[in-house]
């Protein structure tokens, strides 16, 4: 058993954490000087909620407070969004983090949002692209940079449309399979 890994061989919590430490730090600064509004003034407190289906794990965190983004917390985010297929983790992007945060307040609900995929390892990018023609194969995902979202309160559109009034990446709507993709890269959107 290497350091790090747990008897079967899958990486651990804790040695996640501690790998993470520094780059956190480096992440942590604050990134929405130049932000929409909303973001820019969401308040001296942010918070995310989120559960995995996959995982079983849930986190309902804050992550940001007064100004600052909490490197421990950041950590904690990374590790829930990782490719659970793969069990493969990168520093996730804290600007997704307040897109989905600022998507969650303006909806008013506590529901915490079902994770459908967050990170997703070039590997598992690939195997979904083989499936379906609707996955990018230069993903955000891969970049750490998207999720995939549920709310079983409100609906794909309400769920679109408040992300998408935050104007701070990409948003697309997928009916049909009902979840909203949320990025932090360019603001864009797409989808019925």
């Amino acid at each position: 058993m290497k350091p790090g890994q747990d008897s079967r061989g899958s990486v651990t919590r804790r040695s996640v954490l501690g790998a993470f430490a520094g780059i956190a730090t480096l992440a942590a600064a604050p990134v929405y000087a130049k932000a929409p509004g909303l973001i820019r003034q969401a308040g001296d407190i942010r918070k995310i909620r989120m559960y995995s289906q996959r995982t079983g794990e849930k986190i309902d965190t804050i992550y940001w407070v007064d100004g600052e983004y909490i490197p421990e917390v950041l950590n904690e985010i990374s590790f829930f969004m990782r490719d659970w297929r793969q069990n493969e983790l990168i520093a996730y992007d804290p600007r997704n983090v307040d897109v989905m945060a600022a998507a969650q307040h303006k909806l008013d609900t506590t529901e915490p949002y079902l994770m459908i995929s967050g990170y997703r390892s070039q590997k598992t990018n690939d195997m979904l692209r083989s499936r379906s023609r609707g996955v990018a194969s230069n993903s955000y995902h891969i970049k750490g940079m998207a999720a995939d979202l549920r709310l079983s309160s409100r609906s794909v559109a309400q769920m679109y449309n408040a992300a998408h009034s935050c104007n701070a990446g990409g948003v697309g709507k997928y009916t049909r399979s009902n979840f909203v993709h949320m990025d932090c890269g360019p603001v864009r959107t797409w989808g019925r």
